[in-house]
């Protein structure tokens, strides 16, 4: 843990998961009961708040992040990794359990398929939280896995008119609390409708949006894109065509590329856009941070490359009808 005598103003702090990532690359998903050749496997570090964090930090922003790591030699290499890039690093310690663990297969497609582990006393509780970690910054970025830290976080900010960005990919006891003092929410593609019990997805964000008084709710669709509903209309962004290597990761720098712009005041459009680039190139590279590019190069994409077709088509309403 970084000790500081005074708590800095931060762009960008984030409180959640960090993992360590073996990355295990094969021709094709093995079936079961079959065999499978791999080729080298890779030791990265990754997780889903721990790497938005540090795609911020590497594209200038100044950012802090808060997690929990085992005693183990994982613990030290993210605490190298974050001391390299300049991350004001606050690691707690479990000191008697391992790091989280992700083992991930990545087939010839690039789809990545994740196999994880992650012991309970690596749960980060709200009362390990320092008030002066959270208000003093920016933004705050969540992924919600420790639901009562994340609340306890998002409740501060709240408070202290910081926005906040959660990143869900599932929906854990008690995210309701956290939900209510959430800004940006921006989650996988299933987790609105389970949230408003409706297959609609258009429908859902809407609703997820009214049940919670978010600024904004978007659902990351993979190769299909985002799609956002700001509370007057829905934005749409296609994601990108590039040659995909990995796409693990590709979530998290979505929310990273999606902070970035938020925090240079850009309008929702191009804030899409950039975060749709920045997730696309990410997969041109292996691991959870292997393709995070400079701004030039996301800037690039956005001006050059092809994209998918479009999947959605907008309904345009006040009242999300």
């Amino acid at each position: 843990m970084t000790a500081r005598s005074k708590v800095e103003k931060v762009d960008l702090v984030g409180v959640g998961l960090n993992a360590t990532d073996t990355l295990i690359p094969m021709a094709h998903y093995p079936g079961r009961g079959t065999k499978v050749a791999v080729r080298p496997t890779t030791v990265l570090p990754g997780g889903q708040t721990a790497t938005a964090v540090v795609a911020c930090q590497q594209w200038g922003l100044h950012t802090r992040y808060v997690g929990k790591v085992g005693g183990d030699s994982a613990a030290a290499l993210h605490a190298r990794e974050f001391s390299r890039l300049g991350v004001e690093a606050h690691l707690l310690t479990a000191p008697d359990c391992p790091s989280q663990q992700a083992f991930i297969l990545i087939d010839d497609s690039g789809e990545r398929t994740v196999l994880w582990r992650r012991d309970h006393r690596l749960a980060l509780r709200p009362e390990e939280l320092q008030r002066e970690w959270i208000v003093n910054a920016r933004a705050l970025h969540l992924d919600g896995h420790d639901t009562q830290a994340a609340a306890q976080a998002a409740a501060w900010a709240r408070a202290a008119g910081v926005p906040v960005i959660a990143d869900l990919d599932e929906l854990y006891p008690g995210v309701e609390a956290l939900l209510k003092n959430v800004d940006y929410l921006i989650t996988s593609r299933d987790i609105p409708g389970k949230l408003a019990s409706t297959d609609d997805l258009q429908k859902a964000l809407t609703t997820v949006h009214r049940l919670f008084d978010c600024r904004l709710t978007a659902a990351t669709l993979g190769i299909d894109g985002v799609l956002a509903w700001d509370g007057s209309q829905f934005h749409y962004a296609p994601a990108f065509r590039v040659d995909t290597v990995d796409t693990t990761g590709a979530g998290d720098l979505f929310h990273a590329g999606f902070i970035y712009a938020l925090l240079q005041g850009w309008p929702l459009q191009k804030q899409l856009d950039f975060a749709c680039a920045a997730a696309a190139l990410n997969c041109t590279g292996i691991g959870a941070r292997g393709g995070i590019r400079p701004i030039d190069a996301i800037e690039h994409l956005l001006a050059s490359a092809p994209r998918y077709p479009a999947v959605v088509t907008l309904r345009h309403s006040r009242s999300g009808s």
